[in-house]
């Protein structure tokens, strides 16, 4: 019978953070160049169609690294960094059985370098992606800059929610996974501009951050991955929790399952459904997977994924069954160090079923 891996994992290593360890590759030379597949089983979340989409993405970006060339005499020691990729999720992974990385050397430019990968399961493409890695100091020593300022207060906010003994971040961090020894850590704050009637207004908030100390042997690539790994945290879900719809819970208490219940989220979900609208009824989730995602990493040498980072999300649109999101990411010292952009399948449950095409 098939595993999750294609070799039995070895021990975690503890001189790396829990991140490094679950996103670890190994290098499939003997089947071919520049293929990889996931060293540990990845992360299948509670109620999810298939794996964590977040891991995926990450071990794309971090397949895709290991083919950039080192700085070296031949190509004037230059280094090249991520700062931008594009992916679609084709279909759900199965975290049952190992996930292929195929690269492909797309171009090696002066300044740019391109990559292709595809995530393969059962000879499928389940996630493709194209990243763009660009030379360091190749815009010269003269750049027009600007960003998008971090929102006021949200760093005295993350000293409050630190303070608290237990709080409804670390409620949410269990339910993503990552409580006790897990990847990362969140604290989700309350969303801003909750009673609007402009959706579009709403915003969501978390601090999150890698759990443990990221080791420093490779340079910011481990913290770039740890970043497109966390990027995926409850991303989609953003246009569910500004529309206060039912997804981890339910209106019908009698029906609802006991695991659901229990579920961190949904008692996420009871609170903020509890304070919106009471004039609107609450429609609940059908379907909602994520489409396509895509990251821009604006200062990858300033990505420090082991330190806190302020994510904001909102919602410009939805319609026609699909949401779209948007998410800034800063720094705690305020500095805007990436940008994402996800849309999603997100479809109300019809008549009282959750059944979809796809």
């Amino acid at each position: 019978m098939p595993g999750p891996t294609l070799i039995r994992a070895p021990p975690p290593d503890p001189a790396k953070s829990v991140i490094e360890n679950v996103l670890e590759l190994t290098p499939l030379s003997s089947i071919g160049p520049d293929i990889f597949t996931n060293t540990r089983e990845l992360w299948h979340p509670p109620g999810a169609r298939g794996v964590y989409g977040g891991a995926v993405i990450a071990q794309c970006l971090s397949a895709a690294q290991q083919t950039i060339p080192p700085p070296s005499p031949a190509n004037g020691n230059a280094v090249f960094l991520i700062h931008s990729m594009h992916c679609y999720f084709v279909l759900a992974g199965d975290s049952t059985i190992p996930i292929l990385y195929h690269v492909e050397r797309v171009r090696d430019g002066k300044s740019f370098i391109t990559r292709t990968v595809q995530a393969r399961q059962k000879g499928r493409a389940i996630f493709t992606t194209t990243l763009s890695f660009v030379r360091e100091g190749s815009a010269g020593p003269t750049t027009i800059n600007h960003a998008w300022d971090m929102p006021g207060g949200a760093v005295a906010k993350l000293d409050d929610a630190l303070g608290e003994k237990s709080s409804d971040g670390d409620a949410d961090a269990e339910g993503l996974g990552v409580q006790g020894s897990g990847p990362f850590i969140t604290k989700r704050l309350a969303i801003e501009n909750s009673t609007s009637t402009d959706i579009h207004s709403k915003k969501t908030r978390q601090w999150i951050k890698a759990r443990g100390h990221i080791s420093s042997s490779d340079g910011p690539q481990s913290h770039l991955s740890a970043l497109a790994y966390m990027s995926d945290s409850y991303f989609i879900g953003t246009v569910a929790r500004v529309h206060s719809l039912w997804r981890f819970s339910s209106p019908d208490k009698e029906k609802e399952p006991a695991r659901v219940k229990d579920h961190p989220m949904a008692k996420m979900e009871d609170e903020e459904n509890e304070n919106a609208d009471k004039q609107r009824p609450r429609a609940s989730i059908g379907i909602m997977v994520s489409l396509d995602h895509t990251i821009y990493f604006h200062r990858p040498r300033e990505i420090k994924a082991d330190q806190w980072l302020l994510s904001e999300n909102e919602s410009p649109w939805s319609g026609d069954g699909r949401g779209l999101v948007f998410q800034r990411i800063w720094n705690k010292e305020g500095k805007l160090v990436a940008s994402c952009v996800q849309e999603g399948l997100v479809r109300l449950a019809q008549g009282g079923s959750a059944k979809s095409m796809l």
